[in-house]
């Protein structure tokens, strides 16, 4: 089982807050407040997007803004074979957002317990990227995104890139 979680590489502070980051993600100091930001900030992944990652194919499907919340999935396919869904939110919160992740098997079987999911509190909104606790999202194009995410099996932890172009 995959979980997702940080790896510490350095540690900066700006403006009183302080920050760890890796290559492409940062996180909050646990006692820092997220910053305020809206659903507008990540509009942009709106759509259908398909993408190659551990030899196989990814697939995101995100829905526009509604509601006070945007919901994507994710799907994973290996050797023409279904290996793992996520069902997705970045949802408004204290004006602020937060992005959800739950997970599944190919049979729909939950990794995490029933009431539970993986939360990215809102770190810092730039032009181009959104960085979420241990998950970032970055506006290439129009139809160009990518998503970096720090993933742990066992003692073994990378940060990931996913390269995704729109597809439909």
């Amino acid at each position: 089982m995959k979980q997702l979680f940080l790896i510490c590489l350095f540690t900066f502070t700006l403006s009183g807050i302080t920050y760890t980051q890796s290559v492409n993600t940062i996180q909050l100091d646990s006692a820092a407040v997220s910053p305020k930001a809206n659903l507008e900030a990540v509009s942009w992944i709106e759509g259908y997007w398909r993408g190659e990652a551990w030899g196989g194919i990814t697939e995101e499907i995100w829905s526009e803004p509604i509601g006070g919340s945007m919901m994507g999935s994710f799907k994973f396919i290996s050797e023409n074979k279904i290996s793992f869904y996520e069902i997705c939110t970045i949802t408004e919160v204290n004006e602020s957002l937060e992005f959800k992740i739950k997970h599944f098997s190919d049979q729909l079987h939950g990794w995490e317990e029933k009431d539970e999911f993986e939360l990215f509190r809102l770190v810092k909104v730039t032009d181009d990227r959104v960085y979420f606790k241990g998950f970032t999202l970055e506006r290439m194009s129009e139809d160009h995104i990518n998503m970096y995410v720090l993933i742990q099996e066992g003692d073994k932890a990378e940060e990931v890139k996913f390269e995704y172009h729109r597809y439909k």
